[in-house]
C-alpha cells in the first residue's frame, strides 16, 4: 500500500547551503528512497521554488510567509502567525494523510479542530521558547530584545499548549528531557539528517585554533568576542574566526591582536580546508537547546574539538568532545590539547559513532515505523 506524507516546511528546503536547512532537505531523499510519497508544503521568503525537490516528492506547493506588523497576533508566536494560511489548511483537508511539521514553526493546524482525527507529527529543531530566551539575552539590538523577550513568552504559553496535540521528535536527548517536562508524552530523540559526510579529520597535529559559524548571528558575534577577550587576551596561540558576515566592531576587535585573524565569509570548499588545518575547533555556546551543526562538522572533519556543557549536553556526543566551561579551564585545555597529536584511535571512536547515529536510511526508517508501526524495504 502507498505511503503517503504530507511535510509542511518552514522554509525552502534547497539549496542545502547553510546548517539550519541540512535536516530539512536530506530526510526528503531518506524518506523518498524507501517508498514515501511525499507531499511537500514550503513557505517561501527569499529562496524561491526549487524545481530539485520535485525529484523527492510528488507534489510541491509554495507559499507565501506572511511578514510584517499584520502577521502579529496578541496570543500567538510570530513564528507561527507568520506562517498560519488558510490555502495550506484547505489542502491538508482533502484527504487524511499524516502530517509531519517542521518546526514548532508551521504548528497552527494543532489549533485546528477539523485535524483532531488526523495523524501529526512535529520535527522539534530547537526547545523554541528557550532559544528565543537566549535571543533575548545576546541580542545588542534593543528591537531585537524587545521582539526576543516577547516571542519566548509567546512560545513557552504555545509550546505547553501544543505538547498532548501530536508525536515529536527532538534533535537532542536534552530537548527529549525539556519538552517531557512540559508534559509531553509523545516524544522521542531522532538524530538530525546530514550528507552524506564520512569522518575525513587527519591524525597528527594542526596549525590554529579555530572558532567558526555564521558571525552575523548575535549568539556566535558574542561567543567569538568573549574568546578573544576572556581567553585569547594574554596567550599567544594563534585563532583562526571564520564565518560570514563579521560586525565591524569584531573586525575592529580582531585587528588589534596579533594572534587572531578573520577569514571573512569564506565560500563552502575554503571552509572545508580552514576546518581541516585547525588542530582545535573552539565551539562555544550560550544556549543549551538544539544541536549545533558546526560541532558535528567539526567532529567528522576536524581535529581536536572543545565545547561547553551547553554545546554538548544531551547531544549523545559528549565524549567525542573536550569540555572546559569558563575561560580559565578554556586556556588550561588549551595548553593542553595544542601540543598534543590527534590520534587514529579517536578518529576510530568517532567513526563508530557518526556513522551509526547519523545514518540517514536508519534514521528514516525509525521516522517511518513511528507514523505507520511498521517498517518498509529500501526502493531499488
Amino acid at each position: 500500500m502507498n505511503k503517503n506524507l504530507h511535510i509542511v516546511c518552514l522554509n525552502v528546503p534547497y539549496p542545502a547551503d547553510f546548517g539550519g536547512v541540512f535536516d530539512l532537505f536530506y530526510k526528503l531523499p531518506a524518506l523518498h528512497n524507501l517508498g514515501i510519497k511525499i507531499h511537500l508544503h514550503c513557505f517561501e521568503y527569499g529562496r524561491g521554488e526549487q524545481p530539485e525537490l520535485n525529484k523527492y516528492c510528488e507534489q510541491v506547493y509554495y507559499y507565501k510567509r506572511k511578514t510584517g506588523a499584520s502577521s502579529f497576533k496578541l496570543n500567538l508566536p510570530y513564528i507561527v502567525s507568520s506562517r498560519a494560511g488558510e490555502r495550506l489548511i484547505e489542502r491538508l483537508l482533502l484527504d487524511d494523510f499524516p502530517i509531519l511539521m517542521e518546526g514548532v514553526h508551521c504548528t497552527y493546524l494543532l489549533k485546528d479542530e477539523r485535524f483532531k482525527s488526523t495523524r501529526l507529527f512535529v520535527r522539534l529543531h530547537n526547545v523554541e521558547h528557550i532559544y528565543y530566551r537566549h535571543l533575548y539575552h545576546t541580542s545588542t539590538s534593543y528591537l531585537k530584545k524587545i521582539y526576543s523577550l516577547r516571542e519566548s513568552r509567546q512560545l513557552y504559553k504555545y509550546e505547553k499548549f501544543i505538547v498532548k496535540r501530536a508525536t515529536f521528535f527532538a534533535v537532542t536527548e536534552k530537548d527529549v528531557e525539556d519538552y517531557k517536562n512540559m508534559g509531553c508524552t509523545q516524544v522521542i530523540f531522532l538524530p538530525v539528517f546530514l550528507p552524506e559526510w564520512k569522518v575525513n579529520g587527519a591524525e597528527g597535529k594542526g596549525t590554529y585554533c579555530l572558532y567558526h559559524g555564521n558571525l552575523g548571528i548575535s549568539e556566535n558575534d558574542k561567543a567569538v568576542k568573549w574568546l578573544i577577550k576572556k581567553v585569547f587576551s594574554n596567550i599567544k596561540m594563534p585563532l583562526v574566526i571564520a564565518g560570514k558576515n563579521p560586525g565591524a566592531a569584531l573586525k575592529r576587535l580582531v585587528g588589534l591582536k596579533d594572534n587572531i585573524c578573520l577569514v571573512d565569509s569564506p565560500n563552502e570548499n575554503e571552509m572545508q580546508d580552514v576546518i581541516k588545518k585547525a588542530h582545535i575547533h573552539i565551539i562555544p555556546s550560550f544556549n543549551a537547546t538544539g544541536i549545533k551543526l558546526k560541532l558535528v562538522n567539526a567532529l567528522y572533519n576536524g581535529r581536536h574539538v572543545v565545547g561547553n556543557k551547553a554545546t554538548t549536553e544531551g547531544t549523545g556526543l559528549e565524549d567525542l568532545c573536550h569540555t572546559a566551561n569558563d575561560a580559565k579551564g578554556l586556556k588550561d585545555l588549551l595548553t593542553q590539547l595544542y601540543d598534543q597529536p590527534f590520534t587514529k584511535v579517536e578518529l576510530e571512536k568517532r567513526t563508530a559513532r557518526l556513522d551509526s547515529m547519523f545514518n540517514n536510511n536508519a534514521n528514516a526508517e525509525t521516522l517511518i515505523s513511528c507514523i505507520w508501526g511498521e517498517k518498509v524495504k529500501q526502493q531499488h
